[in-house]
């Protein structure tokens, strides 16, 4: 039993990362700040004897002082607004979450003797310049922008993990995530697999920003996971930034027609102003995935989808 602390432990991937870790057997600590998170989430494990749920914000200093974040053992730093949706809604509490919540985390790892992986974003590469995007490219990122909060603040926390890896030699790893998918996303999240779906099963008209060619790599969620703990547990990752997701790539018109098709729908598929900074490419390079890690992603699209339209028609009582 490994002792673990799972930040925006209430979150999309939060949630299913702690639900992992408890059913392996290991001890978790889930801690969020409830802003964009939500406790039912965490429904499933409430109950555990080895599981402890704190209402915590990782970007204020008292946080080093917890008494039962002591002789954690290992820290998956997850928390931070992700969607566009709700990091723009909260700007400056997404930018502390990922400057002084993942310093905060880092100083805590050091005292405790414990490995971190620091939970990054493809957005690191913003509206990318080179494709597939691998982990060496530097990125084309708006500072002045409306999604310069999250992009950028991920990327400086990255810059934080370097500075602990390089002084003191700290076990530390960095995910930059690529879309994750399934059926737990709020179906309010702005996300272009929820929105899609859940506009689907609704009758909605199907929006689509732009034209529809550009391109996005999606995830199920239950590789993403597997790919976090892959990478947790690596110690040839120790000091790298590996991409996690999918790398079968698809045009957003594609994927709203997918929908479309798995869901029988009769929605209408709608065409709108493309939002600012969006990214016209998206598709990881998992060259050092596979080979640091031995991990590459199983489920397919359409097994994903499937699986979410499933989840959704529960939620939805259908």
């Amino acid at each position: 039993m490994t002792n673990i602390l799972v930040t925006g432990a209430a979150g999309f991937l939060g949630s299913h990362l702690a639900k992992e870790l408890v059913a392996a057997g290991h001890k978790v600590i889930g801690i969020d700040n409830f802003s964009s998170g939500k406790p039912s989430n965490l429904h499933e494990i409430s109950g555990y004897p080895s599981f402890l749920l704190l209402t915590l914000d990782v970007a204020k200093p008292s946080i080093l002082h917890q008494e039962e974040l002591q002789g954690i053992e290992e820290i998956y730093h997850l928390a931070s607004p992700a969607s566009p949706r709700d990091y723009q809604r909260n700007p400056f509490a997404t930018i502390a979450a990922n400057t002084a919540g993942t310093s905060h985390m880092l100083e805590l790892a050091a005292k405790n003797g414990a490995k971190l992986v620091y939970a990054s974003t493809s957005e690191a590469y913003g509206d990318p310049e080179v494709h597939p995007q691998p982990e060496e490219y530097k990125g084309n990122v708006n500072t002045w922008g409306p999604r310069a909060c999250y992009d950028e603040s991920k990327r400086l926390g990255e810059v934080y993990c370097y500075e602990y890896h390089r002084q003191i030699q700290l076990p530390v790893k960095v995910a930059r995530i690529f879309n994750t998918y399934s059926g737990g996303l709020r179906n309010d999240d702005g996300r272009v697999i929820s929105n899609f779906v859940t506009q689907a099963l609704n009758g909605e008209d199907i929006t689509v920003y732009g034209n529809g060619s550009q391109t996005r790599s999606f995830c199920y969620v239950t590789d993403t996971i597997r790919g976090l703990i892959t990478l947790m547990e690596k110690d040839a990752a120790n000091g790298q930034i590996i991409n996690i997701g999918n790398d079968t790539e698809y045009s957003i018109l594609d994927i709203a027609h997918l929908v479309k098709e798995l869901t029988g729908s009769s929605s209408r598929i709608t065409f709108h102003p493309l939002p600012q900074d969006d990214p016209q490419l998206r598709r990881p390079c998992l060259t050092k995935a596979r080979t640091l890690l031995g991990w590459e992603p199983v489920v397919t699209l359409r097994e994903g989808l499937l699986r979410t339209i499933e989840a959704y028609c529960s939620q939805m009582g259908r």
